[in-house]
């Protein structure tokens, strides 16, 4: 069995790291620190699936560059990072969430609520529930439909036009598109919140076309990127 990497390794590792300065031992310290985290981020998944009936999706290995780039712009250390693993819950609309928040808070003990609707990062809204479990940080993240299209629709233009679009970088149109798309996801959150019951129906058509709208958005981007 392999000795365990002490925090200190790690956080020396997240240096060099930021310094761009690493070997092939420094990338099979990282890689065997990525996977130090299964074990309880598959505890994770499974109570949230057998206590709740809910079925989180897992979301993809956090890259070498990502980490990277994450340890120089926030400026803090690799052990600090709270999303090295992590699964991902979509729910319907604003209620559910906070229904979903709520539940995982009474499933868990250790636990920290980051809400991305109260402080949205660059548009970006969500809220992200980090686990402790095992000594490890696993970060669940609870989206709305229309939040995880926003988040799809902010991927695409960072593989397209810029990578520091989703950090409030590129160009002034992307920032503006994203900007005004999270605002009005805003407002009909707000809407949720307040409507009467005998306007539900309604707003649940305008949450319809919202959907098809940024939908449709994505498709077409997807077509732009191909030609």
């Amino acid at each position: 069995m392999a000795e365990e990497i002490s925090k200190s390794q790690i956080d020396r590792l997240g240096d060099r790291l930021k310094k761009g300065n690493i070997s092939e031992d420094d990338l099979r310290m990282l890689d065997r620190y990525r996977r130090s985290y299964s074990e309880a981020y598959e505890s994770v998944v499974e109570k949230i699936r057998k206590d709740l009936s809910l079925s989180p999706t897992g979301r993809p290995a956090k890259s070498t560059t990502s980490i990277t780039e994450k340890l120089r712009r926030e400026s803090i250390r690799l052990t600090q990072i709270q999303d090295i693993a992590g699964c991902r819950i979509i729910v319907a609309d604003i209620t559910s969430q906070d229904e979903v928040v709520k539940s995982l808070s009474g499933l868990f003990e250790d636990i920290t609520i980051i809400d991305r609707r109260q402080q949205p990062s660059h548009g970006y809204r969500a809220v992200h529930v980090v686990v402790k479990h095992d000594r490890k940080l696993i970060e669940v993240q609870v989206r709305t439909a229309l939040q995880q299209l926003w988040a799809e629709l902010s991927e695409k233009f960072s593989d397209i036009f810029d990578p520091m679009v989703k950090y409030g970088g590129g160009d002034e149109f992307t920032r503006t598109v994203l900007t005004n798309q999270s605002s009005i996801i805003a407002t009909e959150e707000l809407l949720e919140t307040q409507v009467d019951l005998n306007l539900r129906e309604e707003l649940d058509l305008v949450r319809l076309r919202m959907l098809e709208s940024l939908r449709d958005t994505l498709n077409n981007i997807e077509m732009l990127r191909k030609q």
